[in-house]
């Protein structure tokens, strides 16, 4: 009965501690993140050591921003369509030599200084999948091949 108490103790001691964070999140991080993203519900911090991702939603769309650990903005993701794309950005796709390709994943990337980028995953089979970085006005900025 002992062993199996000090068992049972040692297994929820550990269990508990995976589930613990590192750290603290920065209040940098949040305080940045609420005057950014004021109406934002159903916010995650993720903290990666090297930086913090904040997972939320804002007016129905769910987003994920990276922060760096003192509070600087790097980039927010917002799920999106290809039907929602901008008809240059399809365009731009259309004319790509990955046309031929199914896009199955749009994520609009917000930069600082106002930028704005459109990811594209086309995959053309299980493994042949792409990432495609599309400026507003349709033209191809880069790939990088994805798993």
């Amino acid at each position: 009965m002992k062993k199996s108490s000090v068992l049972l103790f040692t297994f929820l001691f550990a269990a508990t501690m995976s589930f613990a964070q590192v750290r603290e999140i920065p209040k940098a991080v949040e305080e940045t993140f609420t005057g950014q993203y004021a109406g934002a519900s159903d916010i995650e911090y993720k903290d990666k050591l090297v930086s913090v991702d904040v997972s939320f939603n804002l007016n129905g769309e769910h987003m994920l921003a990276t922060y760096t650990n003192k509070g600087v903005w790097r980039e927010t993701w917002k799920d999106y369509s290809y039907e929602k794309l901008s008809p240059e950005v399809q365009d731009g796709f259309k004319k790509s030599k990955y046309a031929d390709r199914e896009v199955d994943e749009v994520i609009v990337i917000y930069l600082p200084g106002g930028g704005e980028q459109y990811r594209l995953r086309a995959r053309k089979n299980d493994v042949q999948k792409n990432y495609l970085y599309f400026n507003p006005k349709g033209r191809l900025l880069r790939t990088s091949v994805t798993i």
